[in-house]
């Protein structure tokens, strides 16, 4: 790989890590600022009250996948990176210095709500322009490795968010994080973003859109459909399993070891973020597996041993009291899903061609992400505050067959690549 291809790739994964990082504060933070927004009503109801809006945000990346996509169709893949990131500037500006219930009523939750809706926008566009961008940088033979970048510095993302919610722990008492220390995180994040935002506008343009011809067929949902009607649910499904099971496995498993398990907040921070750590590492080996022996029997391995852990370890999980047997039992699925996400950005480019691929990987995946994956918290303090927690394991196990059908439905998208570039 050449120097120029390694630096666009190196700059975008930089700025996905920081979208992601913004995004994964809210969720990471939330065990905190609940009550700010939604007093007085016990444990579970604030946090399903702050998931709810967490799925808020979901409910938008459907319109950010369509702005974004079409955007980054017609004018370019840096500009459609350049756009997403400006979103999550302002949105992650607003939560920082948004007032509490306290301060301004029933207004408070609604800032709390267009925040998250502008962060939404941001992140249903980050996924599908820079699993186009990476997917067009990288190289053929090893362009499973390249993308697996994609979810490298999602993972990062989150790791930091994480970090600095340790390092608040460690420098504040819990009255002084639950006051103020909450909102630093965010302000944060919105410094970060703005600098991200200059970056992009930087970034080398790829081969990809480089050769797309001026009279090319345009980039909308209708002409996606009428093309690609297969593709496109396969694409939504798979995306709605495989992020379900994300949600579960990573950000939703943190308030399980609080609020099921009896782990304290620092702990259950502890366990996840080593977890992740290791999660973290998985993604490049997984992609460069999927390099020699193919992607579909990466997806296969996940949606089959997902359906198989998933009841087991949870319940296994809802009775545990070692750190260090919480964090075994975490990495089982989590090594299961690395097979997903190593490579669920190259294959869903891999399906379209170049002139709607931004669209073609960005709105169906959004779509699916919305009804499963943004929703999967919900439901599980839905089923917990019901008081039949484990009707969320099968939900999850559900969800996960459905992301089987479509990985069965797939191509072996490594050799019969749409991306014609080298």
């Amino acid at each position: 790989m050449d120097a120029r291809r390694l630096k666009s790739i190196i700059g975008g994964s930089a700025g996905n890590l920081v979208e992601w990082y913004d995004w994964y504060a809210y969720t990471s933070l939330s065990l905190y600022f609940a009550p700010v927004f939604f007093p007085g009503k016990g444990r579970t109801a604030e946090l399903l009250a702050t998931a709810i809006v967490f799925a808020v945000g979901f409910l938008m990346r459907p319109i950010g996948a369509w702005l974004t996509g079409v955007y980054g169709d017609q004018y370019g893949r840096k500009a459609g990176l350049a756009l997403s990131v400006a979103f999550m500037a302002g949105g992650s500006l607003l939560i920082a210095v948004a007032p509490g219930f306290a301060q301004a009523g029933y207004a408070s939750p609604a800032i709390l709500v267009v925040a998250r809706m502008l962060q939404g926008l941001s992140v249903g566009g980050e996924y599908g322009a820079s699993a186009t961008y990476l997917s067009e940088m990288a190289t053929g033979a090893r362009r499973g490795f390249w993308s697996s970048f994609q979810y490298f510095t999602l993972i990062g993302g989150q790791l930091i968010s994480l970090g600095v919610l340790l390092t608040l722990q460690a420098t504040l008492s819990e009255t002084e994080i639950a006051d103020w220390g909450w909102r630093v995180p965010f302000l944060i994040g919105a410094l970060l973003a703005i600098g991200v935002y200059v970056l992009r506008r930087r970034l080398a343009e790829t081969p990809s859109f480089l050769a797309l011809k001026e009279d090319r067929p345009r980039s909308t949902v209708a002409a996606l459909w009428r093309a690609h009607p297969r593709e496109f649910l396969i694409v939504a499904a798979i995306s709605g399993g495989g992020s379900m099971a994300f949600y579960a496995y990573t950000t939703y498993l943190q308030k399980f070891l609080v609020n099921t398990s009896g782990f304290s907040k620092p702990a259950a921070t502890q366990v996840m973020t080593a977890a992740l750590v290791i999660f973290m590492a998985l993604q490049p080996i997984f992609g460069a597996l999927s390099d020699r022996v193919g992607r579909k029997p990466m997806l296969l391995l996940f949606g089959i041993g997902g359906m198989l852990v998933s009841v087991p370890v949870f319940s296994a999980l809802a009775t545990v009291s070692s750190p260090g047997a919480a964090l075994a039992l975490t990495l089982v699925p989590l090594t299961l899903l690395a097979a997903y996400t190593s490579i669920s950005a190259i294959v869903k480019a891999e399906l379209f061609p170049a002139h709607i691929r931004t669209l073609g990987v960005a709105l169906p995946y959004a779509l699916g992400n919305a009804l499963l994956g943004g929703t999967a918290e919900s439901v599980a303090l839905w089923f917990k505050q019901a008081g039949r927690e484990s009707g969320f394991y099968w939900y999850l196990t559900a969800g996960l067959g459905l992301a089987t059908i479509g990985f069965l439905m797939l191509p072996e998208t490594r050799a019969a690549s749409l991306i014609a570039e080298d």
